[in-house]
């Protein structure tokens, strides 16, 4: 049984803009797949969104309840990570931090790369 790290981070809450999308989903779907496409490039792997419940202050004395929508992402720790480096073909060195974006081209979507069960 393999052992994984778990990462879960905020879902976005607004859409970026983009060139080439036209509409408002256009643009929250680029988006979404932009912060999961910069996660899967340090090998981690989305694995599902949640919707969770979080109590928050309301002013002085009282509280409300908010929903906060979560991504869940994982990834093998020590000899497994290696053999999926492996499989997706990664080269594994120095960590250099995120990269830059390229410039997109008017009219053109972002690459995204295939599901991997």
């Amino acid at each position: 049984m393999s052992d994984y790290e778990y990462r879960v981070v905020p879902a976005p809450n607004r859409a970026e803009k983009f060139r080439s999308a036209r509409t408002i989903g256009e643009r929250f779907a680029l988006t979404v797949a932009s912060a999961m496409n910069e996660l899967g490039r340090e090998g981690w792997e989305y694995l599902r969104a949640d919707t969770l419940p979080c109590e928050e202050r309301a002013g002085l004395t009282g509280r409300t309840t908010n929903y906060h929508v979560l991504l869940v992402f994982r990834r093998p720790l020590g000899e497994s990570a290696k053999s999926v480096a492996a499989l997706h073909h990664v080269e594994e060195g120095p960590r250099l931090g995120p990269a830059e974006t390229p410039q997109r081209l008017e009219g053109a979507a972002p690459r995204l790369g295939p599901a991997i069960e």
